[in-house]
């Protein structure tokens, strides 16, 4: 196919655009303390804002792993009543502020909240303004990228093998295991990758429902917040490791979501 000239009036826009999503970038990297980096990454503030978020992030995408592949299975695989209907709730946290979701959390998780309460007065447990609260938040918010991204590969995968499989007597859960799960593999790698770096990211749901407490439940974006008011170049850095970050997933995700033919 011969590439065509780009009329004026679609190019310009379209560089205008490019500048505009660029030169925040750019700007934090120019602005970025590179003699004093080293020692800026170990400072303790930065070290323990780093450790908890990781910490949190794999914990969150170990659970959303946990529910999010069989709720991703089940809308692929089954016609049941309503399943337009769940499919749409999964994807309410994509467009749902994430402060709102904090509150929602609250309601529900909270000592007065609809399970929170009962998780208290039964076993001691407060999930509210904890490390645990932190996973909860996150988990919350990225969970519907999982699932997304492992109900487009199921969707996409040929069931047949599937068919094949169950004639030659397997059972369901083994035909899940050693079937669909090796097919399906590197669509929930994918989606663990969204959901882990959406985690590490996650900032309205954390600071609404599990506050912002330095080695507790203060994340590498709670404490760029933070940081803003007091330290700006703490901040920069705490900024550029998530860029780092972000461009390692779009790195790994590049044959998956940006590759061009």
């Amino acid at each position: 196919m011969r590439s065509r000239r780009a009329p004026l009036v679609l190019l310009v826009p379209a560089l205008l655009g490019l500048l505009f999503l660029v030169l925040p970038l750019v700007g934090l990297l120019y602005r970025a303390p590179w003699t004093t980096l080293p020692e800026r990454l170990t400072e303790p503030g930065i070290l323990n804002a780093l450790k908890l978020s990781l910490l949190t992030a794999t914990l969150a995408t170990a659970g959303c792993l946990v529910l999010g592949v069989p709720l991703a299975w089940l809308l692929a695989r089954v016609k049941f009543p309503g399943r337009r209907v769940v499919r749409a709730l999964v994807t309410v946290p994509l467009v749902l502020p994430p402060v709102v979701g904090g509150v929602a959390l609250l309601l529900v998780f909270g000592r007065r909240g609809l399970i929170g309460e009962w998780l208290d007065s039964a076993f001691g447990i407060t999930l509210p303004f904890t490390t645990a609260g932190v996973v909860l938040a996150e988990a919350f918010v990225a969970m519907p990228f999982l699932i997304i991204a492992v109900e487009g590969a199921l969707r996409g995968a040929d069931a047949r093998y599937e068919e094949a499989a169950a004639t030659l007597g397997a059972g369901r859960w083994t035909t899940f295991t050693h079937v669909t799960l090796p097919l399906v593999a590197p669509g929930v790698a994918a989606g663990a990758v969204l959901c882990w770096a959406r985690a590490l990211g996650e900032f309205g749901a954390t600071i609404t429902f599990a506050g912002n407490f330095p080695g507790k439940t203060q994340t590498m974006p709670l404490a760029v917040y933070l940081a803003l008011e007091t330290d700006l170049q703490a901040a920069i850095v705490l900024s550029l490791l998530l860029l780092f970050v972000s461009v390692v997933v779009l790195a790994s995700l590049r044959d998956k979501w940006i590759a061009s033919p």
